[in-house]
């Protein structure tokens, strides 16, 4: 593998992205007898097959799917010295690129803003996903941070809590429930509109309801908060979601918060990176302002004592 060439790799990288010879060519401004040459001796050094054929075009076997991966890793690798270096010439510049779960899109653009406010110099980009799908970009170095609930066990990740997550039921203002205090064997009656499997909030409903050896009554699987929210404000059931969603909705009456036996489910924030991953001054800069300051940008329906306002 010392022979192996950044070069030869991005070519791979880029006959799989493409799906053929031809399409990298094109991309790389190349011929393509001259990138089927460079593969050729790429999988002789490695002494396996690399690409085959599929419906598709090109496709990875599972030695060119590794390959691929570490180019992936070498370039963000490459990609965070440079900017650790501009850091070091000028500690308020540079690019960090932040994961985080659809719940936090309703606290995170705040705390991104106040970041920029502070260190104009730096640019931020965020992109916004399930839970899978920021693990997914957080394990594959294609963002430098992530705003999550939990990641999974064994991930080789450095985390800090930054703030409470709670999670609630809710239904609309006229729903018989509203104003009662309900157990939890009460609530599994009602009809729930649920998140696909593999988001977070999806998995503390199963949880919460596996935990009582209870089954909810499931209607319907959608994949967005803001649908759930306008599903539920229709009258087509109820949902659990974070209470960071909805405060706008309860406080102007839209929907309301059912007083259930345990809840709400306290969970916390979480800034998370890997650690392998090279920490540029702007990406540490950030972090550091999300422990300290993110908790209060988080909406709220509580009081300061803690109490449902």
């Amino acid at each position: 593998m010392r022979d192996v060439t950044l070069r030869q790799l991005h070519f791979l990288a880029e006959t799989v992205h493409s799906g053929s010879l031809a399409g990298a060519a094109e991309r790389l401004h190349l011929t393509g007898p001259a990138i089927a040459q460079q593969l050729r001796l790429l999988e002789r050094r490695v002494g396996l097959p690399l690409l085959e054929r599929g419906p598709g075009g090109q496709r990875p076997t599972e030695a060119g799917r590794l390959l691929v991966e570490a180019a992936a890793r070498i370039d963000a690798e490459l990609e965070a010295c440079e900017e650790a270096l501009a850091g070091l010439r000028d500690a308020d510049t540079g690019q960090v690129r932040v994961g985080a779960v659809s719940t936090a899109k309703y606290f995170a653009p705040h705390v991104l803003a106040a970041f920029h406010e502070l260190h104009p110099g730096v640019s931020v980009s965020i992109s916004v996903g399930n839970r899978d799908e920021v693990l997914q970009r957080l394990e594959s170095f294609e963002v430098d941070l992530a705003i999550m609930g939990r990641p999974p066990r064994g991930l080789e990740a450095e985390q800090e809590v930054f703030g409470e997550h709670p999670y609630v039921v809710i239904a609309p203002p006229a729903h018989p429930m509203v104003g009662r205090r309900l157990t939890l064997a009460e609530v599994a009656e009602e009809t729930f509109l649920v998140r696909e499997p593999g988001s977070g909030t999806r998995l503390h409903l199963d949880s919460l309801f596996a935990a009582g050896g209870l089954q909810p009554v499931v209607g319907m699987e959608i994949t967005s908060n803001e649908t759930i929210k306008q599903a539920v404000i229709a009258g087509l059931g109820i949902a659990l979601l974070s209470e960071h969603t909805v405060c706008a909705e309860v406080q102007d009456g839209r929907l309301a918060v059912l007083d259930v036996t345990g809840l709400p489910i306290v969970r916390n924030w979480l800034v998370v990176r890997m650690s392998r991953r090279a920490v540029s001054p702007a990406a540490r800069a950030l972090w550091d302002f999300v422990v300290q300051e993110g908790a209060s940008r988080l909406p709220s329906l509580r009081d300061p004592g803690g109490r449902m306002g």
